[in-house]
């Protein structure tokens, strides 16, 4: 695959026909001194991994399995998450024409009709320190192909190939993930938040509205999502009052 030479994140790229996890690659290149914007790419994982250690699946040649390292402030570092999510679904939507919703906190989706609403990304940010350092991998997964997905999740998830009935290229694909994701987080550092926060929000406001549950110190909470923070948290209306979610597993009812 060929990545532009304007993409700041095409600089250093590792590339693995097979590996565990590239999120645990970039994790290791970051503690040895890495310099920001390492990008760690497979055909194949065998220990993929999305939040809360669920497993992604991660079959060869079917899907996008990508980890970049980043070295950001900590302000920035907290919005990596939304940018990523921002910068994947408008990749998706620059190459295979589609249109790709958010949900809180990491998920893309694609819309209703004539789209099938069905999960086709998710984004697994993970942080740590390192000489003083903090430093944040951002890794992406993309179902592509069909064979992307297992049985188990086929009611759940889809892939671009099989929501457009052609072929979708990767490299074009990656290539266009890692410009948006450059960009996006270049409007981070330059002070351009609010610009990301109201993308990520036109694509979420499917979800506003809709009911949740989430987990507080042992005590199962309810709520209907009403928008995102400025750092970020979800926004839940309950009946005691507004309460933000900024970490977690939270469940849609």
């Amino acid at each position: 695959m060929r990545l532009s030479g304007e993409c700041a994140l095409a600089r250093r790229v590792v590339w693995h026909a097979q590996t565990g996890s590239t999120n645990a690659d970039a994790a290791a290149l970051a503690e040895a001194g890495a310099p920001e914007g390492c990008v760690v790419l497979a055909d194949h994982q065998t220990a993929g991994r999305g939040r809360l250690g669920r497993s992604w699946s991660s079959p060869p040649g079917t899907g996008i399995y990508a980890s970049v390292l980043f070295r950001p402030t900590p302000r920035v570092a907290r919005m990596l998450t939304i940018a990523a999510g921002v910068a994947v679904a408008e990749a998706i939507e620059n190459v295979a024409g589609l249109g790709p919703v958010l949900k809180w906190p990491n998920d893309v989706y694609l819309g209703g009709p004539p789209q099938s609403g069905r999960k086709v990304a998710g984004i697994l940010a993970e942080a740590g320190l390192s000489g003083g350092e903090t430093w944040v991998v951002v890794g992406f997964g993309i179902n592509v192909l069909p064979g992307s997905l297992p049985h188990e999740l086929a009611a759940r998830a889809t892939s671009l190939d099989a929501e457009l009935g052609r072929p979708v290229e990767r490299g074009e694909l990656l290539a266009a993930c890692l410009v948006r994701l450059a960009e996006r987080y270049g409007d981070l550092t330059e002070g351009r938040c609010p610009d990301v926060l109201d993308a990520w929000r036109l694509r979420a406001m499917a979800t506003f509205g809709r009911a949740v549950e989430w987990d507080d110190d042992g005590v199962v909470k309810t709520g209907v999502v009403r928008n995102i923070g400025d750092e970020g948290g979800l926004i839940v209306d309950t009946g005691s009052g507004a309460a933000t979610v900024v970490s977690g597993d939270v469940r849609w009812l």
